[in-house]
């Protein structure tokens, strides 16, 4: 339910709050004519709630929430029944609306990138405990459990045992990594991005943070591939290529992981 109510028309039920303020009629009517085309909702002004589908009625509940210009705005999953195409372009909206009128917003969602688009601080929840709370560069760049990892972006976990301060072994091979100073013989994970690992055929000439696995599969997606890939010890990671790498499956490649992206993980 979004609160609106039935015998009112969408102009009607966005107009309410400037209504109840007795806002002059001219105003409200510029206001409600922009914030319908910020929403679009123009179409749909002299329609009754009945009349509209559910991501529609969505747009109606946040139009109602901005046209009042609130000091704090407090948002539960506002886009989730719309459409991909207007989910992406009212994330930009909020944020647009949000540096415009400088108001407070605390929204709650599961989509991570409406997250990394309309927020100026990420808090990760976990079990309703915030895990981790930062800039969306911070929880991106620096995760600092396995949740946050897995939740934000696409990483991969490796675990291994501390060699030394900066150093895990992890399939055979030791990987310097950054983060946390680690305890010689410690269990340790980090964490590094599919994107960030570079898969070759052929075995490089620097073997720092170089890791021999085995192609179990890959996926064609257009602009790139998704491999999944076998370590010695039997650990799986994925690795995303651009498109025009193909490696058969079942074919040996080398992995190079960048120690800047290999993350000490504390939790």
């Amino acid at each position: 339910s979004y609160a609106l109510w039935p015998h009112m028309t969408v102009t009607d039920n966005v107009a309410y709050g400037l209504t109840l303020r007795k806002i002059d009629k001219a105003t409200v009517a510029q206001k409600v004519r922009a914030i319908l085309g910020v929403t679009k909702l123009e179409a749909l002004a002299e329609r009754y709630p009945g009349e509209l589908s559910g991501g529609q009625q969505q747009r109606v509940a946040l139009a109602r929430a901005l046209i009042v210009d609130p000091e704090t705005l407090l948002l539960d999953e506002p886009l989730s029944n719309l459409d991909a195409n207007l989910r992406e372009e009212m994330r930009f909206e909020v944020r647009r609306l949000h540096d415009e009128y400088r108001y407070t917003t605390v929204y709650v969602t599961h989509d991570q990138s409406e997250a990394m688009t309309t927020a100026d601080l990420i808090a990760v929840m976990n079990a309703g405990k915030i895990e981790q709370a930062g800039s969306p560069e911070e929880i991106y760049d620096r995760p600092r459990s396995e949740f946050v990892a897995r939740f934000i972006g696409s990483s991969n976990i490796l675990k291994g045992k501390a060699l030394d301060a900066d150093h895990i072994a992890v399939a055979g091979a030791a990987l310097a990594c950054t983060g946390e100073p680690l305890e010689a013989g410690s269990p340790t994970a980090i964490s590094i991005r599919q994107h960030e690992i570079a898969l070759s055929a052929t075995q490089p000439a620097v073997a720092q943070n170089v890791l021999p696995a085995t192609v179990v599969r890959h996926v064609f997606l257009g602009n790139s591939r998704d491999y999944m890939v076998e370590l010695a010890d039997g650990a799986q990671l994925r690795v995303v290529t651009s498109a025009g790498q193909s490696v058969p499956q079942g074919d040996k490649v080398w992995l190079t992981l960048p120690p800047q992206r290999c993350r000490v993980l504390v939790g």
